[in-house]
């Protein structure tokens, strides 16, 4: 697959303040790419470098091939983007300013934009002054899926979204994508970055912390069990990859497994008659929890942060 888009070791840093150290990504043609991490993570900062806002201190960004700092003209003809708090004239209408996005794209796109804006069920009269946060993300979210864009950086792009337009802009993205688009998706929504993309890349401090498919980095989270038994269990605790076990009513066990050493854990527990078994397949919110728990202790508390 054809890579759109590609950063090499990309470091910006702030006076003494270091928001990205060697943040290495990459997105095919056609692909979703989840990117994600706790808040001051380096998200927005690596999108704006993209963007071609701020100019990296060190490495570099490519976008269709293209130096996205030098060609940042260019490259926004073919990409769209939407940020997480978008600002509007306040004396224009909603569909005023769609439209004037549209143009400025050169989309002609009428029949889209009114298919967006009755999924979105939004109203386009309005002045954008009265418009709530939900309204104004509708705006820059029809403009974007309105328009002929190769690539979509979508910074957070549903805060103040409620779960059915939520729901909207998932099929338009699997849409975006269906018809050859490519996606960089930053978002703190775990269940909709692992429902949407192909791969995810996990950012902390400003570093890449793990990549890949969500099949590649499941193996490194665990697996909720809830298990009933005829026999008492012994303890448990002493097996290898076996994580809070907590004991519910008569002989039923919640335990979180390891995923690698599930095999040899239901070895053992069936010696002692399985009554019931429930498993939960682990989430991405699982992955980014546990990097997250592991990592804490080595983060700087008292370090600031640059989202």
């Amino acid at each position: 697959m054809t890579t759109i888009l590609k950063t090499n070791n990309l470091t910006k840093k702030f006076g003494k303040f270091t928001a990205l150290n060697g943040v290495n990504l990459e997105v095919k043609n056609g692909e979703i790419y989840g990117f994600i991490g706790p808040n001051g993570a380096g998200k927005s900062t690596a999108i704006k470098i993209l963007l071609g806002i701020l100019k990296a201190t060190s490495g570099g960004a490519e976008i269709f091939g293209r130096d996205a700092w030098k060609d940042a003209v260019d490259i926004h003809k073919r990409i769209a983007y939407v940020p997480g708090d978008v600002n509007l004239w306040p004396n224009l209408t909603g569909g005023e300013v769609i439209d004037l996005f549209m143009k400025l794209r050169g989309s002609q796109h009428k029949s889209r934009r009114e298919e967006l804006i009755q999924a979105f069920n939004f109203d386009p009269s309005k002045k954008c002054r009265t418009y709530s946060k939900g309204n104004r993300q509708k705006v820059a979210l029809i403009a974007a899926f309105a328009s002929e864009a190769d690539l979509y950086i979508l910074d957070e792009p549903t805060s103040g979204l409620d779960p059915l337009m939520e729901k909207v802009f998932q099929e338009c993205v699997l849409g975006a994508k269906a018809n050859g688009k490519s996606v960089l998706l930053s978002s703190h929504i775990l269940s909709e970055v692992e429902r949407l993309c192909d791969r995810v890349g996990i950012i902390r401090q400003g570093e890449i912390i793990e990549s890949g498919t969500l099949n590649e980095l499941r193996h490194l989270t665990r697996t909720h069990l809830l298990i009933e038994t005829k026999q008492p269990l012994p303890d448990l605790s002493t097996l290898k990859g076996v994580y809070d076990i907590e004991k519910k009513e008569g002989q039923t066990l919640s335990l979180q497994v390891d995923t690698e050493e599930l095999d040899g854990v239901m070895k053992h527990i069936s010696q002692f008659g399985l009554l019931k078994l429930e498993s939960s397949p682990p989430t991405l919110e699982d992955l980014f929890m546990r990097h997250y728990e592991e990592n804490s202790s080595a983060a700087d508390s008292g370090a600031g942060g640059i989202s």
